[in-house]
């Protein structure tokens, strides 16, 4: 393993993504513990796509994490899929993790609302109610986090959840992992949870492998920090860590 320091951020290079994984899973749950030791139950928001695949695997064989005492959230949903799409990222985090262990709760975005706002403040107000203490996320290809993209991203935003418009390339990066067919499938809007909501959380994980995030981990990591690349907001948080493997390091 190499460890990169930048900032606040410890970014750690991994011989292949299975390692990756498990080494993110081993700091999750010893966190988790950490936790647990003074609270009854914690939150923790997870982030749905391909690349959390494998720290989702090695979470989920882990039989010392004590799920009963832990409320899950996801992120981001897109809006106007049915509440059954496989592509849904409720349904996603459902058939790799949530639906796996024996969480205390699980709250998912409503991707059928018939009225975005309101839904947006009912989840809003979940978050606030129930404190987040982990955020387990990934970086776009374009450098969001969440559906937070380069021409959406506030690192002052009011909002907890907002209804954002989603740009070309993380719309194509939806293509590239193999979720749609083609572009024209892929909504054009999602709810998501915003950045200053995200990064307040205490323990923040990053997973991020595979070469086509390269690009985007060299502008977190070797970039100016702005909300042109939004995962940058990730140094300047104390404790925050990247786990990457030899394709999505290539570039640093």
């Amino acid at each position: 393993m190499k460890t990169i320091q930048k900032d606040t951020l410890t970014a750690m290079v991994f011989d292949n993504r299975t390692l990756m994984g498990e080494a993110a899973a081993r700091d999750i749950a010893a966190k988790i513990k950490e936790l647990l030791e003074t609270k009854e139950h914690i939150n923790m928001i997870f982030a749905a796509a391909p690349s959390q695949r494998d720290v989702h695997k090695a979470l989920v064989e882990d039989p010392t994490i004590d799920w009963s005492r832990v409320q899950a959230f996801h992120m981001d949903e897109y809006v106007g899929l049915s509440k059954d799409a496989p592509q849904g990222f409720g349904n996603f985090l459902r058939e790799h993790i949530f639906g796996k262990v024996n969480f205390r709760a699980v709250y998912y975005i409503d991707c059928e609302a018939a009225d975005p706002q309101a839904e947006c403040d009912r989840y809003a107000a979940l978050l606030k109610e129930y404190p987040t203490d982990i955020v387990v996320l990934g970086i776009g290809e374009n450098g969001h986090i969440a559906f937070n993209d380069p021409g959406v991203a506030d690192f002052n935003d009011p909002c907890d959840l907002k209804l954002v418009e989603l740009d070309d390339m993380c719309r194509n990066q939806q293509v590239n992992d193999g979720c749609f067919a083609t572009l024209d499938d892929v909504p054009t809007h999602a709810l998501t949870i915003t950045v200053p909501a995200l990064v307040r959380a205490p323990a923040l994980f990053c997973i991020v492998p595979a070469a086509t995030k390269a690009n985007a981990v060299h502008d977190t990591l070797r970039g100016e920090i702005g909300e042109h690349c939004p995962a940058t907001i990730l140094r300047t948080r104390e404790g925050a860590k990247l786990y990457l493997d030899p394709e999505s390091a290539a570039k640093l």
